[in-house]
């Protein structure tokens, strides 16, 4: 008689049954979940790479160079040099190559497309990686009920995702020299909440008894924490405006910008919202004036949980979050200050990332007395 594992509630835990078609059933382990918690990290941690591929793909003028919807057959590379030549040809057709780069040549076009390739193979190898497992759990009865649905929201989400990935590319072949900020945007939005969403799952399940901190002030502080993660993610999508308007090519100086605390022609555009996300003089401001409320914020944070009495994971979480707030301002000032390199560019990218999964970390594992779960 076959032995299978139904989907259960978490939690609770039933005696052995024989199902209606005769084989035994068992609820999912303990075990399960730490199984499903791990392989669901390393989706997470695809996405992160997904998050800093992305990044260079839009640092590097990539994003543009296929014009092709083809989730199945675009997963092959153009393979013989007639098929080079189609693929250049469609996108000579586009504003960025007739305003910006007339003067490309064919090898140039293949150092941006290939950064492009990568970003979208990346993102159809993240669809393999987490149905296949998803497929092998739910087939062997080791999910349980409770959980399940939240897997296959994820499921569509990442292709929703890979949706609104195309339709921002799209923006960027008719009239303009590059795709709209505003998709921009929502497109990395999307993709730090679908990490964020994994991986609060994901802890969850590979941690399910968080001992509470025994202070009575705990539950203000994770509030306060809760506020510095919607900070740092406010913080974060401002920076996507920077490299959607390419804010950051201008005013490449610290702390003031053209000698002034605020610069002039911050509000030059009308209507007056409208500076907020497409004028890269006030954009660029913006992202200064929140990155140095994130990094105060987190110094502040920092500075009252030393008066609290906090579990020592709480205490080490706290002090990660106000580490990687430095690094990341940092980071930021040098990217400035240096115009935009690549590399540099990239990596302030992964920081905003790496802060928000710390300061996610620190709520996840700061419990109040009175919350035994998150």
């Amino acid at each position: 008689m076959a032995i299978v594992r139904p989907p259960t509630s978490p939690g609770l835990s039933h005696p052995s049954q024989i199902g209606d078609n005769g084989r035994m059933t068992l609820p999912a382990t303990s075990a399960d979940d730490r199984a499903i918690g791990v392989w669901l990290l390393v989706c997470c941690a695809m996405i992160f790479a997904m998050a800093v591929i992305g990044a260079i793909t839009r640092l590097t003028e990539s994003g543009l160079s296929i014009m092709e919807w083809a989730p199945v057959t675009g997963a092959l590379p153009p393979l013989s040099a007639a098929e080079w030549e189609r693929v250049f040809a469609i996108y000579r057709r586009i504003p960025e190559y007739t305003e910006l780069n007339r003067d490309m040549t064919l090898t140039e076009f293949k150092t941006i497309f290939w950064w492009e390739y990568v970003h979208r193979l990346w993102g159809r190898a993240i669809g393999v990686v987490f149905l296949i497992p998803f497929l092998w759990f739910l087939l062997r009865g080791r999910i349980r009920r409770a959980l399940a649905p939240h897997l296959v929201v994820m499921f569509l989400l990442g292709g929703l995702q890979g949706a609104l990935g195309w339709y921002m590319v799209a923006s960027g072949f008719a009239e303009r020299t590059d795709v709209s900020q505003y998709r921009l945007v929502a497109h990395l939005g999307a993709a730090v909440a679908i990490y964020l969403y994994i991986l609060w799952v994901a802890l969850g399940l590979l941690l399910p008894n968080i001992e509470a901190s025994p202070d009575p002030r705990a539950g203000a502080l994770r509030r306060l924490l809760v506020a510095l993660t919607a900070l740092a993610l406010t913080t974060l999508a401002s920076g996507g405006f920077v490299a959607g308007t390419n804010a950051g090519l201008v005013y490449n100086t610290f702390p003031l910008m053209d000698g002034a605390w605020v610069p002039a022609g911050y509000g030059q555009i009308e209507p007056w919202a409208l500076n907020l996300f497409e004028n890269e003089i006030a954009v660029q401001f913006n992202h200064r004036l929140l990155a140095v409320a994130t990094l105060g914020l987190a110094g502040l944070l920092w500075l009252w949980s030393r008066r609290l009495e906090l579990r020592a994971r709480v205490r080490q979480a706290c002090d990660l979050v106000l580490a990687m707030a430095a690094l990341q301002f940092g980071l930021g000032v040098a990217t400035l200050l240096l115009v935009v390199p690549v590399g540099l560019a990239a990596l302030h990218q992964a920081g905003a990332l790496g802060l928000v999964t710390l300061a996610l970390w620190a709520v996840f594992v700061l419990r109040p007395a009175s919350s035994a779960r998150p």
